[in-house]
């Protein structure tokens, strides 16, 4: 079992940066890939961003690229998940989640995640 704690969400107004993490309880985090999705009202819960076990890979929907970062500290079980440049439209409650690794990473099928955290809310102002 996996537990996941996101935080480090917040209002902010356009333009400005978040940084959020994800701190899994897992002894074996490094065995697992690591997905950011998010979640507006009334709208289905999207991909956001995705790093590999290893952090070797990462994966960005086309809305974020260019502005989002994922990265990971295994030493620390903390997955992160910067975000610059702001807009409206990036409001939603932001979850991690964690797969155990595999030979295929389907990592914008939230589907195929296990385990998830209790999201955090971002609000970005115009």
């Amino acid at each position: 079992q996996v537990q996941l704690v996101e935080s480090g969400g917040g209002l902010v107004q356009a333009g400005d940066s978040l940084r959020l993490s994800c701190a899994a309880s897992a002894r074996t985090f490094s065995w697992y890939n690591m997905g950011w999705f998010r979640q507006a009202p009334g709208k289905e819960r999207e991909f956001v961003a995705a790093i590999n076990w290893s952090g070797g890979s990462t994966y960005y929907a086309d809305s974020v690229k260019g502005r989002f970062t994922t990265s990971r500290d295994n030493a620390k079980n903390t997955a992160y998940l910067q975000m610059n440049s702001l807009k409206p439209e990036d409001t939603a409650v932001y979850y991690c989640a964690a797969v155990y690794l595999s030979n295929t990473y389907a990592y914008a099928d939230l589907n195929k995640y296990t385990y998830w955290g209790q999201g955090t809310q971002v609000t970005v102002s115009s």
